[in-house]
């Protein structure tokens, strides 16, 4: 069923290690995800770990972790699953698992500049994030900034419905500007390591 779509992620990681695709899939579940995400009651406050507690200085929006809860979940699920199985075949990658969560960003909430990968561990390879929100301008702010491994400037990405970002999660510093309004997305990782 997305098979395009598979073929161009994973020729875009090897060409150049990302790839955004504007109306990536049915144009349907992004707003069925949005509506879920909304709804939502059981939000906690994300945070960057240090060794005593949760930094909020660095990171301030919520996350609620996803698993096939509904059909639209499902749905989604379905297209990463398809996808690590895709990447699998295709670039010998032994992505083991995938795991993802909603995230909102309240009004003024952003994230700054961090890798998706920890350090000193290879687990997050490959990192996705699929936006939700309908009608989002520049003046919304809340956009995705991703660098190279030098700190070079290299895209900006408008938070907007049925757009999915993908990218090696070890290469590509990346932040979130503040938002000007609720935010909603689902953050994912494909993983080498056991669950």
């Amino acid at each position: 069923m997305y098979e395009n779509v598979y073929e161009q992620i994973t020729d875009s990681l090897v060409n150049h290690g990302y790839v955004v695709i504007e109306d990536a899939l049915h144009e349907t579940l992004a707003s069925k995800l949005f509506a879920q995400a909304k709804e939502e009651q059981n939000y906690k406050v994300a945070g960057v770990s240090t060794a005593s507690a949760i930094d909020t200085n660095r990171r301030r929006d919520k996350i609620h972790w996803i698993d096939a809860e509904s059909e639209a979940t499902q749905e989604y699920l379905d297209f990463t699953n398809g996808l690590r199985e895709y990447l699998n075949r295709s670039l010998y990658l032994g992505l083991n698992y995938y795991e993802a969560h909603f995230a909102v960003y309240q009004k003024g909430d952003f994230y700054e500049k961090h890798l998706d990968a920890f350090k000193n561990s290879k687990n997050r390879v490959v990192t996705t994030v699929y936006y939700l929100n309908d009608a989002w301008s520049e003046e919304d702010g809340g956009e995705l900034l991703m660098y190279d491994k030098e700190g070079n400037f290299i895209k900006k990405v408008l938070p907007n419905a049925n757009t999915l970002v993908v990218f090696m999660s070890e290469e590509f510093p990346h932040e979130v500007l503040p938002a000007g309004k609720e935010r909603y997305s689902i953050a994912g990782w494909f993983r080498i390591d056991k669950r």
